[in-house]
């Protein structure tokens, strides 16, 4: 028995708007609002960041260039990103009305192999097309997360000097990944001459240490604090800090006079603010 024609007429009308839908735009032939395309009406060519970030418009006639990550795109003109990018949507008044900027599809900083971190996969991608001497595979991804470094003491302690009874801190800001273990330590000398590192705050119930995060990324920052000062705190502070990679140190020194002794004596340097900076940090 013949087939009736009716399912397959059915079909063919529906093609051209499934098409379309699906941003099949080459199924069923040149979108219908471009018209002819005319290569002398195009505007001049653009000088794209990269000759691969370039591309036909969507009437496959004129080249335009491809946005870089964070470029804007959409808006009227219908910027596009290029490969491995989406069109992010900003936040109301930010930018133009239907603007968004280009952003990388893989979100999250990386490690490539040149030992550097990248904000994300595709800034790794432009680096390695237009580094020296890039070929093929000379630069690619090791790693999700930011590559992993020894600690680096970004702001070491700073000598001060006050009196008994008062109080004095000393800062260590140190930047590493993984995050380091961050330990102090005051520095003596046993009586055959050797260096003594006694770890703190020990039993010292007049010492506090604190840690926390930041202030920037990777950042680490500790403090020390001893309050009230006795004659014996008198001394060099270490900041030691460790990590899988490696170590670093740095010290401080605290200087301390009696107060009767200093009352006594105006010309003696006058101690240091142990409030500066102290709040700030708390």
């Amino acid at each position: 028995m013949p087939r009736s024609p009716v399912p397959f007429l059915l079909l063919l009308l529906l093609l051209p708007p499934l098409a379309v839908g699906l941003g099949l735009h080459g199924a069923g032939g040149r979108r219908p609002e471009c018209g002819p395309c005319g290569p002398e009406r195009c505007p001049a060519p653009a000088r794209c960041p990269a000759p691969w970030m370039s591309a036909l418009d969507e009437c496959s006639c004129c080249a335009r260039c491809l946005g870089a990550e964070g470029a804007s795109c959409g808006g009227r003109a219908g910027a596009r990103c290029g490969s491995g990018l989406v069109c992010a949507s900003r936040a109301a008044g930010a930018a133009p009305e239907g603007t968004g900027l280009c952003v990388c599809a893989q979100r999250g900083v990386v490690c490539g192999s040149d030992g550097r971190s990248y904000p994300s996969v595709c800034a790794l991608r432009v680096r390695a097309r237009h580094g020296p001497h890039a070929h093929l595979g000379h630069l690619h991804k090791v790693r999700d997360g930011p590559c992993e470094f020894a600690p680096v003491v970004i702001i070491p302690p700073q000598s001060v000097h006050n009196v008994t009874g008062a109080q004095v801190y000393l800062s260590c800001e140190v930047r590493a990944v993984p995050a380091p273990v961050i330990t102090w330590r005051k520095v003596t000398q046993s009586p055959e001459g050797t260096q003594v590192l006694e770890e703190l705050p020990g039993d010292h119930v007049n010492i506090a240490v604190q840690v926390r995060g930041g202030p920037s990324d990777h950042e680490t920052t500790t403090w020390i604090i001893i309050n009230p000062l006795r004659k014996e705190d008198e001394g060099v502070y270490q900041c030691h800090s460790a990590n899988t990679v490696g170590e670093a140190q740095s010290h401080g020194t605290v200087t301390i006079t009696e107060l009767s002794e200093y009352l006594q004596n105006p010309h003696l340097p006058a101690p240091d603010d142990p409030y500066d900076g102290v709040n700030h940090m708390l």
